[in-house]
């Protein structure tokens, strides 16, 4: 049986935040742009480069979300 991944919200501004695992590991942003939320998948190569589109949630990328909502976050986002 496996645990299914549970994400956190971490506010940087008024139009965004850090997507974070509950472990800490940075996976994306949330980012409002033109009055629209996405989130942004982010990934990060051996040497710790910042590969943005990448990362363990590179499928959800471009998801639009209503409004920064953590329980909106997780149902759409964390991998089933």
């Amino acid at each position: 049986m496996t645990v299914a991944m549970q994400l956190v919200l971490e506010p940087v501004s008024s139009e965004a935040y850090r997507v974070l695992t509950g472990q800490g590991a940075h996976v994306g942003n949330l980012k409002r742009s033109q009055g629209v939320w996405k989130f942004k998948a982010i990934g990060y190569d051996a040497r710790g480069a910042v590969m943005p589109g990448w990362g363990p949630l590179t499928d959800r990328h471009n998801t639009v979300l209503a409004f920064p909502d953590i329980a909106l976050v997780n149902a759409l986002l964390v991998p089933i």
